[in-house]
């Protein structure tokens, strides 16, 4: 026996294999059968507009907004970031969310007023953003088109709810500034309230649309008003010109009396000087004049104390030999010696006249 033949004596024997089941030739068409049904039937209960979302493996999530999903309906947690993103064709639709500012734009409002006139607002902005963090618990209450219920059927509400609480005149003349702020107010309240990730950012309401009849009034009223603030404006101008001229005539009187005063000022300044001058000028000529009268009054003082010293017999005889001798008359006759040469007797004289003046003197000088 060949060493083939040993090994092949060696090896145990394996059972054969049981003999397989008959396969149907029917099998694989019925399988494809089948899937094109659930194919088809899909197809039939998503929308036009979700065919391509639904059937897709990949999609994009745009930039500027977050990608929310729906499986069997039933919306999941599950929040993507923009960019690429894998799901499972025809169980998971997909459906991308803005959540950066927009801006709804509600048209035709009809409203009626407090007296009964039917207005139109053709246009209302709504400048809105839906948070990050709130989207799913938005989408979860109010689907994705929660703007519909939170600004489109909300603007309505409120503008309706505002015309039938004032007048015509009000709304669009009084209180239209104001329709923004309200507007943006009272959305922004119940958004708070029931629908936290919708923020309200601004509302701009344009002018609505009155009938022909009542806005030809309106014209013409403002066409009055504006006539009288015309005359208002002129007015003020006139007034204004009167008060400019007013004020040049006051400055122009203030500017002659100041001048005026500057020149009289400079006038007395002049005369004050001059007057100080001739202060100056007479108490230099009293000095001078008291100082010459007192020389004099020195001089004379002087004059008689020395003829004082001087009136004596001896001196008045000396004086009166001089006098006698100066003269160049002479007398002749019986009577001369009596009359001229007695010496004594007219010194004697001399003598009562000089104490009497000095006596004089002394009384005057006590006194």
């Amino acid at each position: 026996m060949d060493p083939q033949q040993q090994r092949e004596a060696a090896t145990p024997s394996r059972p054969p294999p049981p003999p397989r089941p008959a396969q149907s030739v029917y099998s694989f068409p019925i399988i494809v059968i089948v899937f094109a049904f659930i194919v088809i039937a899909s197809s039939a209960m998503i929308p036009p507009s979700n065919i391509k979302n639904t059937l897709s493996i990949l999609h994009q999530v745009p930039e500027g907004h977050v990608g929310v999903y729906w499986r069997g309906g039933a919306l999941l947690k599950t929040i993507t970031e923009p960019g690429f993103h894998l799901k499972m064709p025809l169980i998971t639709q997909h459906e991308p969310v803005l959540v950066t500012l927009q801006t709804d734009q509600v048209r035709d409002i009809p409203c009626g007023t407090k007296g009964g006139v039917m207005i139109n607002f053709e246009k209302i902005e709504v400048v809105n953003r839906l948070r990050k963090e709130y989207v799913y618990e938005t989408l979860l209450n109010y689907g994705v088109h929660y703007d519909n219920t939170w600004i489109y059927d909300k603007i309505h509400h409120e503008i309706n709810q505002f015309c039938s609480s004032h007048t015509l005149q009000q709304v669009y003349i009084d209180v239209f500034d104001q329709i923004d702020e309200k507007m943006k107010d009272a959305l922004q309240g119940d958004c708070t309230r029931y629908a936290p990730g919708i923020e309200i950012l601004s509302v701009r309401v344009t002018k609505p649309t009155i009938p022909e009849s009542i806005r030809r009034n309106y014209e013409q009223m403002e066409e009055e008003r504006t006539k009288v603030l015309i005359s208002i404006e002129r007015q003020k101008v006139v007034e204004k010109e009167s008060e400019t001229q007013k004020k040049m005539a006051i400055s122009e009187a203030e500017k002659t009396a100041t001048v005026s005063k500057i020149l009289m000022e400079q006038k007395l300044m002049e005369k004050e000087s001059a007057r100080r001058q001739q202060e100056i000028e007479n108490q230099m000529y009293i000095a001078r004049e008291k100082s010459l009268a007192d020389a004099d009054f020195y001089r004379v003082m002087k004059e008689a104390e020395a003829n004082k010293l001087k009136l004596t017999a001896e001196f008045l005889e000396l004086k009166f030999i001089e006098a006698i001798a100066d003269n160049t008359k002479i007398f002749f006759g019986d009577k001369i010696p009596n009359m001229v040469m007695d010496q004594r007797l007219f010194g004697n004289f001399l003598q009562n006249a000089s104490r009497q003046v000095a006596m004089e003197r002394q009384l005057k000088s006590d006194a």
